[in-house]
């Protein structure tokens, strides 16, 4: 099993410490192609629309009268994660279902992704095998095929760009751009999480540089750290939406905060919208951490990012469908243009929201 707790073990939690400790292959022993047969030997696929995989030019694929999504994300190393807090095979599982997460977010199912890998000369084989581990674990749990890829040398530490193409009938796609004035906004899971998390791991990485024998304190927290270093994302509601009958206006998943997406699909739809502070769906942890830290968790929630949950709208018709639904939550509504895209604080005050979620642009 994929232990999700890795970072509470009391040792050292610095994966470069667990690197030098390791036996290590040198990549040069293997060569390129050598590389990548030893990472992807034992691969089998999983979709019948994959025909050719790995091993060829090309990767082939048929995927007869459906159509066919594709997005990309890349990962740097010191700018989307530190490897100084998180494991080789957490990150391999996160980059991929990050992908995983834009597909479903289009209301589709992803089918095969593609890997391509910079890597600096202080990785090894073992490495790769551990980061490969947590990207096959993430493709067998979601039923994805791993068709193809590259590897190349890096002079500026890890990257990773996963392209992932996904499937659906054209009548089913979600698009951002279809909210209307009255749709119900709605979310999943809670927000702010993902972020409280990052905020607890960078703390105790400070703690930790200045005592090398403190340890970290996790204990309680768990839940925290799960939602940063191995979030999920959430087939689990699509599903539960096809069975309810409901098909959303516009939907998006929640990467870079709720305020940021909130705008995309509201200047896209060109609409308006009001959401209520008491609405949104904080977790406990989160919000103990919150006030430890002297952080706000609303604001944390609003621009915190990385939640990989759904931000759907949907027609007020479906609002009794809605209600039984687990783990979705009504946050707000669509409004006309003029009104603005407003959170409605608990005393009933306006305050208007801006895209404040993270940059990767910002140094």
């Amino acid at each position: 099993m994929f232990n999700s707790n890795i970072t509470t073990h009391n040792s050292k939690f610095i994966i470069h410490n667990y690197i030098r400790v390791m036996a290590k292959t040198e990549i040069s022993t293997l060569g390129e192609f050598g590389l990548i047969r030893h990472l992807t030997k034992d691969i089998k696929h999983l979709q019948p629309s994959t025909q050719k995989g790995i091993g060829d030019d090309a990767a082939v694929l048929h995927h007869k009268d459906k159509r066919t999504l594709v997005t990309t994300d890349l990962l740097l190393e010191g700018i989307h994660f530190n490897l100084e807090y998180v494991p080789l095979k957490h990150l391999g599982y996160k980059a991929a279902i990050v992908n995983f997460s834009d597909i479903y977010a289009m209301n589709a199912t992803p089918t095969q992704i593609t890997v391509s890998l910079g890597i600096s000369k202080r990785f090894s084989v073992e490495d790769l095998e551990e980061l490969y581990s947590g990207i096959r674990l993430a493709c067998e749990r979601y039923n994805v095929d791993l068709v193809g890829g590259d590897t190349c040398a890096s002079m500026t530490g890890l990257t990773i760009s996963i392209t992932c193409l996904g499937t659906a009938y054209d009548s089913d796609i979600v698009y951002r751009n279809g909210a209307k004035v009255n749709d119900l906004i709605c979310v999943t899971g809670n927000l702010g999480t993902a972020y409280m998390g990052l905020q607890l791991l960078e703390r105790e990485r400070i703690v930790m540089q200045a005592n090398e024998n403190a340890t970290p304190a996790f204990e309680g927290r768990e839940y925290l750290l799960e939602r940063q270093l191995k979030p999920e994302a959430r087939r689990d509601i699509i599903a539960k939406l096809h069975e309810a009958g409901i098909k959303p206006t516009a939907m998006m998943d929640i990467s870079d905060g709720l305020s940021s997406e909130l705008m995309h699909i509201c200047t896209q739809s060109n609409v308006g919208c009001a959401v209520y502070e008491d609405k949104l769906p904080i977790d406990y942890q989160a919000a103990a951490l919150a006030e430890e830290m002297n952080l706000n968790i609303v604001t944390c929630a609003l621009n915190g990012g990385e939640d990989y949950e759904l931000l759907f709208t949907c027609s007020l018709d479906d609002y009794e469908k809605l209600i039984p639904l687990d783990d979705v939550y009504l946050i707000g509504h669509i409004t006309k243009p003029e009104y603005g895209i407003n959170l409605i604080g608990r005393n009933g005050e306006e305050i208007s929201l801006q895209a404040q979620g993270w940059n990767a642009f910002k140094q």
